[in-house]
């Protein structure tokens, strides 16, 4: 029987890219990928000649059983890779990966890039504790979820794209309250990776008047009290 193995890519700066990953996507019978264009990029850089197969949120669903036949029949070993970071963090991965617990098809893991973890060190905010909520619920749900999050003792951490992150930190401030300790990471190790300590107020604010944002964000708040 062959196996699937979850290889986390750099979120910006290639030299994240790790020797075994490397090594891994170019063993591969085939990679899995969620845009095959990004991952043709990465490949070409480090000179990986492995096949390439799309799988995204899109097309999971009717991917998935014909990728586990051909790992079951044929000894298959599929390396799964997103844009960025790690497969299952906020994108593709999850479903590929209970769909193989559930035929007992080997899942290896490597450990590597994720957007949330540096941004949470260098905030300076509690990290004995914390909880990775990925992007909030645009539209249903939306509320009921700030409200929760508003009771939550300890260190939140959450993803926002540029258009959508100062009614996100304005809402929050409104929710969690205007002098909630906070901290937004831009572009994490990318070359234009910046940091913005402060609180929800002064934070939503700077980014409602002084700053249009531009490129991915991590968003670090601190533990409130109940």
């Amino acid at each position: 029987m062959g196996k699937i193995v979850l290889v986390p890519t750099p979120i910006g700066n290639l030299e994240d890219m790790t020797l075994r990953a490397i090594r891994v996507l170019r063993e591969a019978d085939l990679i899995a990928a969620e845009d095959t264009r990004k991952t043709g990029v990465l490949l070409k850089h480090f000179e990986i000649s492995t096949s390439q197969t799309s799988l995204h949120q899109h097309n999971e669903h009717q991917r998935i059983p014909s990728l586990l036949e051909k790992i079951q029949q044929d000894g298959l070993t599929l390396a799964v890779v997103s844009d960025a970071g790690t497969p299952g963090i906020s994108d593709p991965g999850f479903l590929l990966v209970r769909a193989a617990r559930e035929q007992n098809i080997p899942v290896e893991v490597l450990p590597g890039p994720t957007a949330f973890i540096p941004a949470l060190v260098a905030s300076g905010l509690p990290c004995d504790k914390f909880t990775f909520e990925g992007f909030l619920p645009q539209k249903k749900g939306r509320k009921s979820r700030l409200e929760a999050l508003a009771q939550e003792d300890r260190t939140l951490i959450l993803y926002e794209s540029p258009h959508k992150l100062t009614k996100t930190l304005l809402q929050l401030a409104e929710y969690l309250g205007e002098n909630r300790p906070a901290f937004v990471g831009r572009e994490i190790s990318k070359i234009h990776e910046t940091h913005y300590p402060g609180t929800l107020g002064v934070l939503s604010k700077h980014f409602e008047e002084s700053e249009k944002p531009k490129g991915e964000f991590v968003i670090i708040i601190g533990p409130g009290k109940p």
